[in-house]
């Protein structure tokens, strides 16, 4: 890890439809991450949060995609201070927002690197399309636009494409996937470990395998954090929740293999609703992970 730490806020809620995703940012700063990653030691600069637009109502669900000129819009922007914070020699961490913010995030880390490398922390594969997406929300797919699948205004982002190569995708977590999604899954034979395979292997053995598998075809890695990919007992405050997930120590341990493994080079965690939330219980959810993901330790 860097000794330096960038903080970018994204307060996106136009890549769904509930609202309060905007203020996941805020909420996650009033959990005191900056005073938490401060005391492991690491120097923090706050960007503060990008300027997000409005949402034009009549190009609202152009191609079955809803509010895309302001979602491509935002990522251009976000993407352009990634790009900056690594430039300056800072390792990138990212506040979302709904998870259609990993386009910009994803535009902006991958032209450091030759292959990047992306564990997708989640219960959704974020892999629709235009065509297959049942809602038309752009915070599903993500992961397809980063692999070059999606409309050019989102996929040629920062002038090429694509941002990650499909075999240097891990996901961890999936426990809701669209029928278009499993067959892009198979088709761009995409690594995943659902909650079945976690349950199965236990939480160690699938962080050793995304680890060595990584560290083998990458030169840096990318954490894209969905609070969802938790069980909503633990984080409650998502917008799209699934019971049966990730359980919160799993998920400490997931970090603290990360950390060791000394392979993440940027990071993203998204989705935190403090409207849907209980007393802002995801964002320090999300903050105590940011703590065992930058080597807090229990002793």
């Amino acid at each position: 890890m860097k000794e330096r730490i960038s903080i970018i806020g994204v307060p996106m809620d136009l890549g769904q439809m509930r609202r309060g995703v905007d203020m996941g940012p805020s909420a996650i700063r009033y959990a005191g991450v900056v005073e938490r990653l401060e005391g492991l030691s690491y120097k923090i600069e706050d960007k503060g949060d990008i300027e997000i637009g409005r949402a034009n109502r009549e190009e609202e669900a152009a191609n079955n995609l809803r509010n895309l000129k302001a979602v491509s819009e935002a990522s251009v922007k976000l993407s352009d201070q990634v790009d900056e914070a690594i430039k300056s020699g800072s390792f990138p961490l990212v506040f979302g927002g709904d998870h259609s913010i990993a386009i910009g995030t994803l535009a902006g880390v991958s032209k450091h690197y030759e292959n990047l490398g992306v564990i997708w922390y989640d219960a959704h594969g974020d892999l629709n399309t235009g065509e297959t997406s049942p809602s038309g929300n752009i915070h599903g797919m993500p992961l397809a636009v980063s692999i070059g699948i999606g409309d050019e205004a989102l996929t040629r982002i920062g002038g090429y494409t694509p941002k990650v190569k499909p075999e240097n995708i891990v996901i961890i977590g999936a426990r809701s996937l669209d029928q278009g999604e499993k067959e892009l899954i198979k088709e761009k034979g995409i690594k995943v470990y659902t909650m079945h395979e976690i349950d199965r292997l236990g939480m160690t053995k699938v962080m050793e395998e995304t680890i060595e598998y990584l560290k083998e075809r990458t030169d840096g890695v990318h954490l894209s954090l969905d609070l969802d990919g938790l069980d909503p007992h633990d984080a409650p405050g998502v917008g799209t929740p699934v019971i049966g997930g990730i359980s919160y120590r799993e998920s400490h341990l997931a970090m603290e293999m990360l950390a060791e493994s000394e392979i993440i080079t940027s990071a993203e965690f998204v989705e935190v609703n403090p409207i849907l939330d209980e007393k802002n219980k995801t964002a320090t959810v999300a903050v105590a992970l940011m703590g065992s993901l930058f080597g807090e330790k229990l002793k």
